[in-house]
């Protein structure tokens, strides 16, 4: 806390105007971009990034080795020209750009990232970021035979290495500004807690464009801190900003019909919504329900009875697709396309429960015993989708007798019940997925992990399935080759699919608005959709803001 106190505290002091302007760069005026960040940015030090603000900051300024094309999701050369790591995962060595320089004019060699590296995993830092790095104990080791090489060795292998990097914004190692010194397009030139964040042009910024024009071409970038998404979209209605970075799919419709042209849906996100039922064994509801709940018929049964393709209509005015997994099908690589689609099947749904014992007598479902199957679910408030997909679930798990009682808590509460005292029976929420990567997921699929959530931090896996999952998850975290490692995730996804965990309902689309008047947007289905490639972003002869003049 104190450390990101310290960098509000004396940015004004950090903000002085970058050297090594080109007359070239200096003529080049591509105007200030405008959109807003939806709360106040917790931190400005890219390794200390945990919130949704920072990354936005992160993501426009900081230089990175190595950059996932948003659009392609191939890896491409940043700050470093070339990379190879080692057969055993465990070192990569980079080549880097020779003669860059940080904003402040600062030279850039091998020595910034060793520092960057080194602080990056010091415990003492607990750096968030660093977290996705440590697959064992142990020291890392840094060498740097010349100013424009360095060799990185991790104690134990780390699954995916190279594109872990696409995180790591480089610090410099020897620049009074510390973390504000950056090799990105941007910079951070004025901060007024509460109200906006402004960005400038990075002159030193190492990229060219086709023609040798040093990028970026926009001047500036004004980021106002703004809560209030029906806000947000009213200033862009207005013209007072350029982007809305995503958009739920009522705004988008909305939107779509004002300003047809500002409206982009890029197809399914990363991200996914669902539900499961909670089989923690301490949990504070009768025993017969918990025998329901361990049931793979009685979880199948129910997302065989749910109609995701209502979901994806209604909920989502078609800006959705039913979701196959943990994996979307736009992560290219790692989605199991032999996975069977999701159908919709209550008379699937009642034979399945019919061999589990339950008896259906055309309006009431009961279990062998006699009892009623009921539960409740619930879901956060004020989230439209969710609420509306929970009444929906409600209405259709209804058709095969089960009596859903639907309750919506803040989300606070809510995440004290599903992790702290597990006083819940059933709940709808969603992942935000940021990461292709698999390895990202370890703390969901591991029986010991705490977002294991149907059932958290097991001593030992409940279940054979659980253990298997276990096995494949550690497999691949340690594996070196991505042909081993996508047979093991595929199998994953598999067992997922046959066993029901969670129950999978949808995959959001990627929606954003972008003003007409924003020249070389290409939204793209991984964030940030609206502006991943900002140092081409120009705005035209008439830089008028938002959709309508």
């Amino acid at each position: 806390m104190t450390r990101r106190l310290c960098v509000v505290l004396v940015l004004a002091l950090l903000l002085c105007c970058p050297c090594f302007v080109s007359a070239e760069s200096a003529s080049q005026s591509g105007g200030e971009l405008h959109f807003c960040l939806h709360g106040e940015p917790k931190t400005f030090n890219p390794l200390l990034v945990e919130d949704g603000q920072s990354e936005t900051v992160r993501y426009l300024t900081g230089g990175v080795l190595i950059r996932l094309n948003r659009q392609t999701q191939a890896l491409e050369p940043a700050l470093a020209t070339s990379w190879k790591t080692t057969p055993d995962g465990r070192t990569i060595k980079f080549h880097l750009r020779t003669g860059l320089h940080f904003s402040d004019g600062t030279p850039f060699t091998s020595e910034d990232v060793a520092y960057t590296v080194k602080a990056l995993m010091d415990p003492q830092l607990h750096s968030p970021t660093g977290d996705s790095f440590r697959s064992g104990d142990g020291q890392v080791s840094v060498q740097t035979p010349t100013a424009d090489t360095i060799t990185v060795t991790f104690p134990a292998p780390v699954a995916g290495l190279e594109r872990l990097f696409d995180q790591v914004a480089i610090l410099s190692a020897h620049s009074p500004k510390k973390e504000m010194a950056v090799l990105g397009p941007f910079y951070v030139a004025d901060y007024s807690p509460g109200s906006y964040v402004l960005l400038r042009r990075n002159p030193n910024y190492w990229k060219k464009d086709k023609e040798g024009k040093p990028l970026p071409y926009l001047d500036s970038i004004r980021l106002d801190i703004q809560r209030n998404h029906d806000i947000e979209i009213l200033r862009f209605r207005r013209g007072e900003i350029h982007i809305i970075n995503s958009l739920d799919a009522d705004l988008f419709d909305r939107l779509q019909k004002e300003s047809p042209a500002a409206a982009h849906d890029s197809g399914p996100s990363l991200d996914s919504e669902f539900v499961w039922v909670n089989q923690v064994p301490t949990a504070a509801f009768p025993d017969y329900k918990k025998v329901w709940f361990r049931s793979t018929e009685f979880r199948k049964a129910i997302s065989l009875a749910i109609n995701r393709d209502d979901l994806a209509r209604i909920v989502y005015a078609g800006h959705a697709q039913p979701a196959y997994g943990p994996i979307s099908p736009a992560n290219h690589f790692w989605f199991n396309s032999a996975l069977p689609v999701p159908k919709y099947d209550s008379g699937a749904a009642l034979r399945l429960l019919a061999q589990a014992g339950f008896r259906f007598d055309g309006s009431i479902l009961r279990d062998s015993y006699g009892n009623r199957v009921e539960f409740t679910l619930v879901t956060s408030t004020g989230n439209k989708p969710r609420e509306q997909m929970a009444t929906m679930i409600q209405q259709d798990l209804s058709q095969i007798g089960i009596k859903v009682n639907m309750v919506t808590l803040d989300f606070p509460s809510l995440i004290e019940r599903i992790t702290r005292t597990f006083d819940y029976e059933a709940c709808l929420l969603g992942f935000t997925n940021t990461d292709l990567d698999p390895n990202s997921q370890m703390n969901v699929w591991l029986s010991s992990a705490e977002n294991h959530q149907w059932n958290p931090k097991q001593s030992k896996p409940a279940t054979p399935w659980e253990a298997e999952i276990d096995r494949l998850m550690q497999s691949q975290s340690s594996s070196t080759s991505d042909k081993k490692r996508k047979a093991d995730w595929d199998r994953v996804q598999q067992i997922v699919s046959e066993q029901q965990p969670f129950i999978y309902l949808v995959n959001r689309d990627a929606m954003s608005a972008i003003s007409p008047a924003v020249i070389g947007s290409a939204p793209s289905v991984l964030d940030p959709h609206a502006f991943w490639n900002v140092d081409v972003l120009r705005l035209g002869p008439d830089p008028a803001l938002g959709a309508q003049k």
